[in-house]
């Protein structure tokens, strides 16, 4: 069985000249496996051989054909039209039961929440002839679907779901976030809920100046006190920081104290792993076809996402497994020279004071930037940039190149990828190590002929990233690059900064709030501690054990390592390990 599909949004058929339909053998040979439908292409999957010579010759790779074992055509549940994306199988929730999904962008968590919440009508594959629900509930007998489609279709159960994309809230929605979230209280719950999600400090705030923060917390909020049967969380942790994302973790599993039945996706693994119950793996091809695995318990599922292979069903989906190190190996940057020295600095904004303590930073090297919202990371990183200057103390002299990704990415740019990463990595853009250490890994190919104002979030990121690397710099400031990211994303983006980092003996620092990957990507570690808005202290960088133990110690968190993965997982607030560990003050792991 072969799933075709066409991006409209790359497809540009005035230019290509209808090459995909020029090279099809099965259109020479007088049958016509592409067909053309208001100018685009339409790939006939029962004709179509599966060649992939229109693939090759499509200048804008808007065509994907993947071949799928036949015997998946019988588990189909949606698929959007002709030459769109296609889902296999659902995840299956259960109440009292937190269900994680798990997967790379565009393979299909969205459009299964979507279906669960009654906001898509499932349509079996029959896009042309979709099915009534009687056939639909019938389709999916024996299994607790069963009944919650059959639910759906009377009407008879209520969803609450908080979207994927908070930033949009406010242009649907406007009003005083205590006046707005008051009137939806049918559960009774919104002190206790407003406190652990410290909603007061902006209570008596209009949503549209709210930071990308506080609106999450809000719709977190405004999900958990409607009443409701399914409770559905599409990425909680966008935007907020460590300490915020596990208590907006707590926060939604007081749902399972009521029995309630609750589903969320999450590319943050720590939260992941801390928040679920069990996990449902989807893989596939992104924006072709996804496939829902079975369901697994927490460790075991995200440990075989890791490892890309799935033993019940004998499915290798990645070729090499994602592999942590307990103790970061030795790096070149240990007997290097400093690159960089700053001195003591205060900087002001209205009512918030940032306090920098002298340190340094050296060849080869890359420091973590640690801290919660509102502490005065994103200000170090600007003065570090020449973007600011310090009230008392002397920014930083040096006479250093500096590439900087800002963390909110203003789109002003008029033009492709490919054209504005040439005009930034000029003679290196067609090199084959560019190829390889750049775009290769970031997944940056797909996107060359793509107008930059055209991208979405994720893509938008991984191209800011490739620019911010793309330019020769002896220092990289790199604001939140993990934001809209998936989990594999995020990790290909630590490795491409690393190697970038170790090949041209520059430095970077990097402003992240996932632990995980700043355990994958930090030499060392800086920890700003303080009152969020209030006043911050930047101190100086110390090793990665160190500074964890003092980031977690200040967060009250404590982490141990998988023993299979050696990833670090978060402990249950007031587990036997937890209680050890804040005992002997190893707040990170304990060592072996």
């Amino acid at each position: 069985m072969r799933v075709a599909t066409l991006d409209r949004d790359k497809c540009q058929p005035k230019k290509c000249q209808k090459e995909c339909y020029r090279f099809c053998p099965i259109v020479r040979s007088k049958v016509e496996a592409i067909k053309f439908e208001n100018t685009y292409p339409i790939i006939v999957e029962s004709l179509c051989v599966g060649c992939g010579i229109c693939i090759k010759k499509c200048p804008f790779k808007a065509i994907k054909i993947v071949n799928v074992p036949d015997e998946l055509e019988k588990e189909c549940t949606h698929r959007f039209g002709p030459n769109a994306f296609k889902l296999f199988r659902l995840p299956v929730p259960s109440p009292g039961i937190v269900l994680g999904l798990v997967g790379k962008n565009g393979i299909g968590k969205t459009t299964a929440l979507k279906i669960l919440a009654g906001e898509i009508k499932l349509n079996l594959g029959r896009y042309e002839n979709p099915p009534d629900w009687p056939e639909i509930i019938k389709f999916f007998r024996g299994s607790t679907l069963q009944d919650h489609f059959q639910k759906i279709s009377q009407k008879k159960i209520k969803v609450a779901h908080k979207p994927q994309y908070v930033d949009k809230i406010p242009k649907v929605v406007s009003g005083k976030v205590g006046e707005l979230l008051e009137k939806i209280d049918e559960r009774g719950k919104l002190k206790e809920i407003a406190e652990k999600l410290e909603l007061k400090p902006f209570w008596n705030r209009k949503l549209d100046v709210l930071s990308g923060g506080e609106l999450q917390r809000v719709a977190i909020a405004a999900t958990i006190i409607r009443e409701a049967d399914i409770y559905l969380f599409d990425e909680p942790s966008s935007y907020l920081d460590v300490k915020q994302r596990l208590e907006a973790a707590k926060a939604i599993r007081t749902l399972k104290e009521e029995e309630k039945t609750i589903v969320i996706t999450e590319h943050d693994l720590a939260v992941l792993d801390y928040l679920s119950d069990q996990i449902c793996i989807f893989y596939g091809t992104p924006g072709v076809y996804g496939i829902v695995s079975h369901t697994h318990g927490v460790r075991e599922g995200i440990n075989i996402y890791l490892d890309g292979y799935i033993a019940d069903e004998n499915i290798r989906f990645r070729k090499e497994p994602i592999v942590f190190h307990v103790k970061p190996p030795t790096q070149s940057w240990a007997g290097g020279a400093a690159l960089l020295k700053w001195g003591y600095m205060e900087k002001t904004y209205g009512n918030f004071q940032l306090i920098i303590e002298e340190g340094e930073v050296k060849n080869g090297e890359v420091i973590g930037v640690l801290g919660p919202n509102g502490i005065g990371k994103t200000t170090f990183v600007k003065l570090l940039a020449g973007l600011e200057k310090p009230e008392k103390g002397e920014p930083p002299e040096y006479e250093l190149t500096v590439s900087y990704k800002p963390q909110y990415i203003s789109v002003e740019y008029e033009g492709t990828v490919k054209e504005l990463l040439r005009s930034i990595a000029k003679k290196d853009f067609g090199s084959s190590w560019y190829k390889t250490e750049i775009l290769h890994p970031l997944n940056i190919d797909v996107l060359l002929d793509r107008n930059v104002k055209e991208l979405s979030g994720g893509e938008l990121q991984r191209v800011a990233i490739a620019a911010c690397l793309s330019k020769k710099a002896d220092l990289y400031l790199l604001d939140e690059p993990s934001a809209y990211l998936d989990i594999e994303e995020r990790l290909a983006m630590t490795k491409t900064i690393r190697r970038r980092i170790e090949e041209t003996s520059a430095a970077a620092f990097v402003v992240e709030h996932d632990i995980i990957a700043q355990d994958f990507i930090a030499d060392r570690l800086m920890i700003f501690t303080g009152i969020p808005g209030k006043h911050g202290k930047a101190n100086p960088p110390t090793n990665l054990r160190d500074g964890m133990n003092q980031f977690l110690k200040e967060m009250q968190i404590t982490f141990r390592r998988d023993p299979t993965t050696k990833r670090p997982r978060v402990n249950k607030e007031g587990s036997r390990l937890d209680r050890y560990q804040k005992e002997i003050g190893e707040y990170y792991y304990v060592s072996d």
